[in-house]
């Protein structure tokens, strides 16, 4: 069921290594490759506008079929159009909003077919095909887009994004609950207000808005291999098998820990021990090896992070849930929003203190979130709900 989450993966791998790898070699800004990036981000957060829909009408399998499919063809677009820097950030806007609703549909699908016990390796596997498998496919896409005639190749690529529609086709579907499906939009959007007041949700956003484990650093670093020496073939090969181990071994870690620790301070934990880690890559040589460190790192790190948020929203849906899609897309849109400032702020630092700049941006503002809440969360101790 892991593979649900393949199309988030390889989409986002694809926006966030290889067309910066591909925008650098055509001697494209680093500022203004953030900026492209930041824009593509952004229905990561904004997504949950449109979730109540997911939950409406027609099998949340139709929904995921569909978007993966709209997704597709936008990023085979995005490759024709790389060179084309007002058209690309609307395409990948596009298809990444689509993708981003797909993967809510998915959550909210699986989750329900998922008993409880099984949650906490649901939420790992996700992770494991988003990071690790969105790596493998971003690991051979500069390869395949520069060996074969460029259309082909970026067509094979592209494919990836939709690999996960026979899996779609393949697994058990309820129907829309019945209620929602039979009740007028205005019915169904106070349905879906009840979700922003429940105790378990509201506690879980700041967490998640907040910039305390969003790792936004991993989606910088693609743009960056320049600084390291690193060359473009090697930018996509070390950056996609870094993310690959990185995305297998990270999320398989948090289950045995979430057995040990409440998600919530394990989110935190995860976060702190990042920013640490970055802070560390100031005193290291700008080298390939260097690069490839900070990927493979920097990306177990956000894999991790990944998880722990997968089992805290999957925790919170409960069992049975009618707004299933609705809630989890919600809580999973608010982990996007600090990738997407943080993507900018991270490139606007490059302005002023090239990689030096962005590694003490990422790593303070990241570490010092997470001792906030940590503290809030301490101090509120009795009154937080648990998951």
């Amino acid at each position: 069921m892991g593979i649900g989450f393949l199309p988030l993966g390889a989409f986002g791998s694809l926006m966030l290594i290889t067309f910066p790898a591909l925008l650098a070699t055509n001697r494209v800004p680093e500022g203004q490759i953030a900026a492209i990036t930041a824009i593509g981000l952004i229905p990561g957060f904004a997504y949950f506008l449109l979730t109540p829909i997911l939950d409406w009408r027609f099998k949340r399998r139709s929904y995921a079929i569909g978007l993966a499919i709209v997704g597709g063809l936008c990023m085979y677009a995005a490759f024709l159009f790389v060179t084309n820097l007002a058209v690309l950030p609307v395409l990948l806007f596009t298809g990444y909003m689509a993708i981003s609703l797909c993967i809510a549909a998915v959550g909210g699908w699986f989750g329900n077919l998922t008993d409880a016990g099984d949650k906490d390796r649901l939420g790992a596997w996700f992770t494991v095909f988003n990071l690790g498998g969105g790596g493998a496919v971003a690991m051979g896409a500069i390869s395949l887009v520069r060996g074969l005639p460029y259309v082909v190749g970026a067509a094979i690529v592209s494919l990836s994004v939709v690999a996960a529609v026979p899996m779609f086709l393949w697994l058990p579907c309820p129907p829309a609950d019945k209620k929602l499906a039979s009740e007028s939009f205005r019915d169904f959007a106070r349905d879906v207000g009840s979700v922003l007041r429940k105790r378990s949700v509201l506690w879980t956003l700041p967490l998640f808005l907040m910039p305390s484990a969003s790792f936004a650093l991993t989606n910088t670093l693609g743009g960056l291999g320049r600084d390291f020496n690193t060359p473009e073939w090697m930018v996509g090969l070390v950056g996609g098998a870094g993310v690959t181990i990185a995305g297998v071994f990270g999320p398989l870690l948090i289950p045995p820990l979430a057995d040990r620790l409440p998600p919530r301070p394990l989110y935190l934990m995860v976060g702190i021990a990042g920013a640490l880690f970055s802070l560390t890559l100031l005193l290291l040589p700008r080298t390939p090896a260097t690069f490839g460190l900070a990927l493979m790192v920097e990306n177990i790190f956000q894999a991790g992070a990944f998880s722990v948020a997968n089992v805290i929203a999957l925790r919170t849906n409960g069992e049975d849930n009618p707004l299933a899609a609705t809630q989890f897309g919600l809580l999973i849109a608010a982990t996007g929003l600090p990738l997407i400032y943080m993507q900018y702020l991270d490139g606007q630092a490059y302005g002023l203190g090239g990689v030096n700049g962005t590694l003490i941006n990422d790593a303070a503002l990241s570490g010092g979130a997470c001792l906030l809440l940590a503290a809030v969360f301490w101090v509120f101790r009795k009154r937080v709900p648990g998951v």
